[in-house]
């Protein structure tokens, strides 16, 4: 488990899988997601009869907060293409329950990943991709550290309008003097 303050990480279980594909059929919360179809549970399950083939630190992890009945799930994340010669990494993130929408939850996992991703994987670069209409999750991503590096203009079609998608990264030696001066 990786603890935060309200928040921790933990692997994904089989149990989760429900929750997933629940999230993943909501159009509300896939609107910012690269995903367009609809997700089926035998889909889901092939994707965590896979999981154990991936590299340890790119299996996802569970993004659940604490309540006074216990934890509760409400997203997840991940860290992928991890290029290990250049220490970078993108990660995604995704908080699927919409009742803790704007408190402040996906800035806490983000700043957790990318605890994470410097201090226990010694990464030096985590990346995301960000589409222009997301202003939450870009204000959550700048709040963690992130800064944004480009655009790749119109490089994303939904729902009949093309969409520009930003490239945004924080450096181990930004998070480190951000830390430093907290």
């Amino acid at each position: 488990m990786i603890y935060g303050e309200r928040i921790r990480l933990r692997g994904v279980e089989r149990e989760d899988l429900p929750k997933f594909v629940e999230w993943l059929n909501d159009p509300e919360i896939i609107e910012n997601l690269v995903m367009v179809l609809p997700m089926s549970t035998a889909e889901e399950d092939r994707w965590f009869e896979k999981l154990a083939d991936r590299p340890p630190e790119e299996r996802p992890l569970v993004i659940e907060m604490k309540t006074e009945q216990g934890w509760r799930m409400i997203g997840n994340s991940d860290f992928h293409n991890i290029e290990w010669k250049n220490r970078s990494a993108e990660v995604g993130i995704v908080i699927g329950d919409k009742s803790v929408w704007n408190q402040g939850y996906g800035t806490e996992a983000m700043r957790l990943l990318v605890r994470h991703g410097f201090g226990t994987l010694n990464l030096n670069r985590i990346y995301l991709r960000v589409y222009e209409p997301n202003k939450r999750a870009i204000h959550a991503y700048e709040k963690a550290g992130f800064v944004l590096e480009g655009s790749l203009r119109q490089a994303r079609y939904k729902n009949g309008l093309y969409q520009d998608e930003f490239i945004m990264s924080v450096l181990r030696s930004e998070w480190d003097a951000r830390r430093e001066m907290e």
